[in-house]
């Protein structure tokens, strides 16, 4: 079945439980820490900090909850700007109890990671340069958007308060605002009264009631639907529709239980302060949801996508799925951690600088292993071997057991397995006899030197009615040739193929010819001579004496 690739089912709900409950606990504000001398940023104006923290839109989004929800309307009063025209009938301290009411009951602040935390705020969401999207509410079934703006302070460094335009929209009428706090009405006293963050602890406990609560509503839903679907439709309890189903299932629970707990947690009253500081935790789920989704479905179709190659015995295929789905989940981890690292503030832009200087050095130490990486991707593509295949590599023959990303495993002929480098082996000659449709049969014959012509004639037709009343020799060309008189004797050329592409096939055609031409060649009154050599020996018998000359006596 496809899901025994798949994680085991209570480890990941295990794992899914402790990542709700540890980035529950995560600090909403992590920064990472800017090291210093560090010049893959530019400079840029450096402000003092401000007492209210309302330097970026993030601080004081931040500061005017946690004021409101400390009931200092005074100090959250601060966080509205002041219109010049409107200064001598403007109650800041009203419009901050407005706003806050308004936030608790029909208010949505975007998640603390989609919000700015620089100076400059976003310059790239359309609007003015001094202007900054953080929210929405809704007034009488209308939505209008939760604008902050860039002013500056009295000593020119800029502070972000929320825009007139957002304050014109409130009204000032609390008892419209009011909402029921269904937390209020069922939790003790004592949990009211103490409180942490400036938020009583009934919230932050029933926060996390919520969360759990959520995520086995969610857990239930979706393995009803696993278990209704197959009974509504036949089909989808088998292979492949049962691996689609189960690899979604995990994610819609992930969704499910985001989607209720944020539906939960507002109707049943949780201060907004709490929901900000969890809502970095909904798009961290979100992210590992839709990699989780991805991630299970690659292991699907590449299950499915591999069986079929099988099937039609297309090897070369099931090394590039298994390649892929490789290649393919490494940049899916590798996108998913800077997407979770970035939502939870950390400065992305420059680790990923940092990695690609740091890269190019790592690159320079790892030239082979980025070559065998290269010479895998050669492989797959232009696919000379394929899994399976019998070939030859340079000076070595066997069979291909497994192309991975750095090197070709070949069982050889002696049983043993030698691995051979990919980028070594891109660029070694190979041949292989995997595609070879049929075979040569090319055997040449050395006839003794005293066959006469009419012999030759005879065994010539002979042997080549062998070739062409075979049934697996191709008559084209099927030749058999006198073509010379040498040392060894007369020597006779038998040229055809056989149509077979298995080589003990092809052996036992062989000797079946082999041995019907010996009997041609033995009954044509000849026979086959082997080379020889003739040896002349002689004796040296040396250069005539000479006779001393007679001298005569005198």
């Amino acid at each position: 079945m496809l899901n025994k690739k798949n994680i085991n089912t209570s480890a990941r709900h295990l794992a899914v439980g402790c990542l709700l409950l540890i980035f529950a606990l995560f600090d909403a504000n992590a920064q990472l820490p800017v090291l210093p001398g560090d010049s893959a940023r530019p400079a840029r104006a450096v402000y003092p900090p401000d007492s209210l923290g309302r330097r970026t839109p993030r601080g004081t989004i931040d500061g005017f909850l946690k004021a409101s929800y400390q009931n200092d309307y005074r100090k959250a009063a601060l966080y509205i700007r002041r219109d010049p025209a409107l200064k001598k009938r403007q109650n800041s301290i009203k419009q901050a109890k407005a706003l806050q009411a308004l936030l608790e009951v029909n208010g949505r602040i975007y998640p603390y990671s989609w919000i700015s935390n620089e100076p400059e705020g976003k310059t790239d969401d359309n609007l003015g340069p001094n202007l900054d999207r953080i929210g929405a509410v809704t007034i009488d079934n209308e939505s209008f958007d939760l604008i902050l703006e860039s002013v500056r302070d009295k000593q020119g460094n800029p502070i972000w308060l929320f825009s007139t335009q957002t304050i014109e929209h409130i009204p000032l009428n609390l008892d419209d605002l009011e909402g029921k706090n269904l937390i209020s009405e069922i939790s003790p006293s004592f949990l009211q009264e103490n409180k942490w963050g400036g938020v009583p602890i009934a919230h932050w406990i029933a926060t996390i009631f919520l969360l759990i609560a959520s995520y086995l509503m969610a857990l239930a839903v979706a393995r009803f639907f696993v278990y209704l679907i197959p009974k509504i439709y036949k089909k989808a309890g088998d292979d492949p529709y049962i691996g689609v189903i189960r690899a979604f299932s995990l994610p819609a629970q992930l969704y499910l239980a985001i989607g209720a707990f944020m539906y939960f947690s507002r109707e049943s009253g949780v201060s907004l302060v709490v929901r900000q500081r969890f809502s970095n935790l909904t798009v961290i789920v979100g992210l590992v949801a839709v990699i989780l989704l991805i991630w299970q479905l690659i292991d699907v179709i590449g299950i499915i996508t591999e069986r079929r190659m099988k099937r039609y015995r297309n090897q070369s295929a099931v090394s590039a799925i298994l390649f892929l789905r490789r290649a393919l989940k490494i940049a899916l981890v590798v996108v998913g951690v800077i997407m979770v690292l970035d939502t939870l503030g950390f400065n992305v832009t420059t680790g990923i600088a940092a990695l690609g200087i740091g890269g190019i050095a790592l690159a320079l130490g790892t030239q082979k292993t980025v070559e065998n990486f290269v010479g895998s991707v050669t492989l797959i593509a232009d696919q000379p071997v394929r899994v399976g295949d019998f070939c030859k590599i340079g000076e070595i023959t066997g069979t291909i057991e497994r192309i991975g990303m750095r090197a070709t495993q070949v069982r050889t002929n002696d049983r043993t397995v030698v691995t051979i480098p990919n980028g070594e082996l891109s660029s070694l000659k190979i041949e292989n006899y995997a595609h070879r449709e049929r075979f040569w049969f090319h055997p040449i014959f050395y006839l003794r030197a005293e066959t006469t012509p009419d012999q030759i004639r005879l065994l010539i037709t002979d042997l080549r009615r062998i070739l062409l009343t075979h049934p697996r020799v191709n008559p084209a060309p099927a030749r058999v040739r006198f073509i010379e008189i040498g040392l060894n004797g007369v020597k006779i050329e038998i040229f055809a193929y056989v149509d077979t592409g298995e080589m003990d096939v092809f052996l036992e055609i062989q000797e079946e010819l082999l041995l019907e031409m010996m009997d041609v060649v033995a009954s044509s009154g000849t026979g086959f001579t082997l080379p020889a050599q003739t040896i002349y020996l002689a004796k040296d018998q040396g250069s005539p004496k000479k006779e001393s000359p007679i001298i005569s006596p005198e």
